[in-house]
């Protein structure tokens, strides 16, 4: 469980470093922070691609050797990061580093749920989740603080090591996994004729975009706006990523308990806690506690959205579960595109927060909707 939560690590830290070092990758390439946020889109583009399309193909793959050569895409991905020579080079090295991310996380998942006891299965989906919003406490303000100092290339050359590490650990500790069920490419994709499997999708696409397009910004939201100094940014930056984890916990928790009941609930504190932060975000102090409750809030989503498709994907659940990040990033793609629209409006850094309550609000919506469709086919 560790050797998987350590590739979690490695993604939640080149998926939101980037965010962190925004404006130094901004100041470096020569472009405006709303254009330097398209890499942050490009790497959100290559999870949605790189997700049902490596699941499905490599359906009859053992999983322990899927899971060591994904993570050995990644590692060259970020390495790729490391030596772009131009914007336009650096966009397309962090596509490629998101090729392997939702196919990852798909396979972690099922192979913690067929190792976790009965009744513990979004339990230990957390579990696996938890290196990624461990990332956003040790890792993120880690690479970030680095990247400040050093040069932002420096963060990405630390996530090419945890990759490497990662494809090492899981060749020594993980077991062969026969207790997940190979399949083939046919019958994953089954997954998309499954109304139930693309609405739960749709909820993931659209309600947790609101957490990314807070999170993308939050560099200048807090030096800008609330006038927090730039070295205290990183601190800021670990108190989000605790609220990652203690969300992640209790989401796993609540799933456990009833897994519909946990998306409301999650969906809902999201929507209350992004339409306080507009307010909040002016104040260094309630800044800092909101960045701490937009990550709880964002994070409890997750186990429940994964736990939900594994259930409604029957036989196609590897590829079920890959969508589930491949939905995540395009949340991650839309939040970034629209907080930068309403931020090159001249709406301001509290703007992108407003947009993500909205998105909460739809998000609510839509999943209200998917289980009334869930109770009338029953």
């Amino acid at each position: 469980m560790l050797a998987l939560a350590l590739g979690g690590f490695g993604i939640g830290t080149t998926e939101f470093v980037t965010m962190g070092l925004l404006p130094d990758i901004a100041g470096s390439m020569r472009v405006s922070e709303p254009a330097a946020g398209h890499i942050v889109s490009a790497y959100a583009l290559g999870v949605v691609i790189g997700a049902p399309v490596i699941a499905a193909l490599c359906a009859r793959v053992p999983r322990k050797r899927l899971l060591m050569v994904l993570m050995a895409a990644f590692a060259l991905g970020n390495a790729a990061s490391v030596v772009a020579p131009n914007f336009a080079t650096l966009t397309v090295a962090r596509f490629v580093s998101g090729l392997p991310h939702g196919a990852y996380f798909g396979v972690a998942s099922l192979a913690a749920a067929s190792l976790a006891p009965v009744g513990q299965r979004a339990k230990a989906v957390a579990a696996v989740m938890l290196g990624l919003s461990a990332a956003n406490v040790v890792g993120v303000p880690a690479a970030t603080w680095l990247g400040q100092h050093l040069g932002w290339r420096d963060a990405f050359v630390v996530v090419a090591v945890i990759g490497a590490a990662t494809v090492v650990a899981i060749s020594r500790f993980v077991p062969e996994l026969h207790g997940v069920r190979m399949t083939d490419p046919r019958t994953e994709l089954t997954a998309l004729r499954r109304p139930q499997v693309l609405l739960t999708l749709l909820v993931g696409a659209v309600g947790f975009g609101g957490m990314f397009a807070v999170y993308t910004y939050i560099t200048t939201t807090l030096t800008d706006v609330a006038g927090l100094p730039v070295a205290l940014v990183p601190l800021v930056l670990m108190l989000f990523g605790l609220g990652m984890v203690a969300g992640n916990i209790l989401g796993g928790v609540l799933a456990d308990r009833g897994v519909d009941r946990a998306i409301f609930v999650s969906m809902l504190s999201m929507l209350v806690i992004l339409a306080g932060f507009v307010a909040a975000a002016h104040n260094p102090y309630t800044a800092a506690i909101g960045a701490f409750l937009v990550g709880a809030s964002g994070a409890s989503l997750a186990p429940a959205l994964q736990t939900r498709l594994m259930d409604v994907a029957h036989d196609a659940q590897t590829l079920a579960a890959a969508l589930n990040h491949a939905a995540l990033n395009i949340a991650n793609a839309s939040g970034a595109w629209l907080g930068g629209l309403v931020i090159a409006a001249g709406m301001g850094y509290t703007a992108p927060a407003a947009v993500g309550a909205g998105l909460a609000v739809l998000g609510t919506l839509l999943f209200a909707g998917t289980t009334v469709l869930a109770r009338a086919s029953r």
